[in-house]
């Protein structure tokens, strides 16, 4: 039955207690850690690249330092740790989940103040370890947030937290992203970090104020450990800190990885991959995106107006898009359009690259590349979350995350050389081909899901 069909009529009541979640205190506090979230990412990517680029480094060099962006793309290594660890002190004082935010941070604040100090065309490599500093400490901060956000609230609030904390991040997306490259016409590339710097304030003062989540054992990860233990003592006799020791690996390391492959079987291999190669198109375009602008003749003024602050505009609207298609038509449908419009829309960077700089054409391509790139993130997390085991929330969508951008950064980081062997026109081309197997694995992973349904209803 539609469920929507099934609704009574006079539901006004419904809607006003569906808004009214918006206006809880720990929904509102999403939006901050959102913002804390978001205002680092860039600072170490793009940003970091039309900075690079403008004092003359190469485009080479510049492919070489997205490299830093693999610190996200790694972070289920150290996820189980800041799961399970306490912070001497800090944790005593805010808890487990809020020290470590701290944690996460300061480092980003100290990593920011230590780029705006560093010039990158007398020390690239000073810059090159602050730069991964930061980039570490967000991804720190990242797993946190993501386990807070899962365990702060209950399920009905789920939703309004996952929307505050996406319009947290976009906005700060839009200050580091847009209003940091247009400021560079009024001011120095060092005075902008620092001022970025300033700005990691709001992530600490809104830990300050937020409630430590009750923590919430699993009954499954107690019994996998159980069992664990009670093998090692049939087998052998250790120590007491060695059979504690690994407990803790198998609950916190191994048992999310046998959790997910046991629901999946075999086909685990397959959704592994094409999440790993769904967004390979769509970042190996990012990490040459800034230089382009520049060498095309836009102004510093033209990218953080157009690019940064309406493209940020536009990946709302095609967020919100892509919510209401995946409520109309599920999620495998929503996703096979994103998986087509990545690539597809890259093809229009290579027309730019023809036209010239045009402002029209700057418009169209970022309002279509912009589109498809919320369309498909609303499809795609969507998809992720109906991967995750309640059990193991925070560690497996840690490991999805990073899986997510991890080929595309391994490959972006030979991007420059790729444009100055062929040119710009080529590369994009090239990382359009490149979206291809990401299309073929959606639509088989469709037609399982077919099957599946299929043989459930005979």
């Amino acid at each position: 039955m539609d469920p929507v069909a099934a609704r009574p009529h006079g539901t006004r009541d419904r809607w006003r207690d569906a808004l009214a979640i918006y206006l809880h205190k720990r929904v509102i506090g999403m939006a901050f850690l959102g913002f804390s979230a978001g205002l680092p990412f860039l600072l170490v990517f793009s940003t970091l690249s039309a900075w690079l680029r403008d004092v003359d480094v190469s485009l080479t060099t510049i492919g070489f330092f997205s490299f830093i962006g693999l610190t996200y793309s790694l972070k289920f290594f150290w996820a189980p740790v800041i799961d399970r660890t306490p912070v001497p002190v800090l944790t005593r004082l805010f808890g487990r989940r809020r020290s470590w935010m701290l944690i996460g941070i300061l480092g980003v604040a100290a990593g920011l103040l230590g780029m705006a100090s560093t010039d990158p065309s007398e020390d690239l490599v000073r810059m090159a370890m602050f730069a991964l500093l930061v980039a570490f400490s967000s991804a720190t901060q990242d797993i946190v947030v993501d386990a807070y956000r899962i365990e702060a609230a209950e399920k009905l609030l789920q939703g309004g937290m996952a929307a505050t904390y996406q319009t947290g991040y976009r906005i700060a997306i839009a200050i580091t992203g847009g209003a940091a490259i247009g400021m560079r016409e009024y001011m120095d590339w060092s005075l902008i970090y620092a001022m970025m710097a300033v700005l990691t304030v709001i992530g600490l003062t809104t830990v300050l104020f937020i409630r430590e989540p009750e923590p919430k054992h699993s009954a499954a990860v107690a019994e996998r450990e159980e069992r664990v233990i009670q093998f090692i003592e049939r087998n052998g006799h250790l120590p007491i800190w060695a059979r504690d020791a690994g407990a803790w690996v198998v609950g916190a390391i191994v048992c999310p990885f046998v959790d997910f492959f046991s629901r999946n079987g075999m086909i685990a291999l397959t959704i592994l991959a094409f999440i790993g190669l769904f967004r390979v198109s769509d970042v190996l375009m990012g990490a040459m995106a800034n230089p382009f602008y520049i060498d095309t003749g836009f102004t510093f003024l033209q990218i953080g107006t157009i690019v940064k602050l309406y493209g940020t505009v536009a990946t709302i609207v095609g967020a919100f898009v892509g919510g209401v298609l995946v409520a109309r038509f599920g999620i495998f449908k929503p996703l096979l359009l994103g998986s087509i419009l990545l690539p597809l829309t890259n093809l229009l960077f290579a027309g730019l690259d023809v036209i010239g700089p045009e402002t029209w054409m700057l418009y169209v391509t970022i309002s279509a590349d912009n589109l498809s790139v919320g369309l498909s993130g609303t499809a795609f997390i969507a998809y992720l979350s109906s991967l995750t085991s309640t059990a193991y929330t925070a560690t497996q969508y840690a490991l999805f995350t990073s899986l997510m951008t991890l080929p595309g950064k391994l490959f972006a980081g030979f991007s420059g050389i790729v444009v100055d062997a062929t040119g710009y026109f080529d590369f994009f081309v090239f990382t359009a081909i490149a979206g291809i197997p990401a299309v073929l694995l959606v639509m088989y992973l469709m037609r399982r899901e077919r099957r599946l349904a299929a043989n459930d209803a005979a």
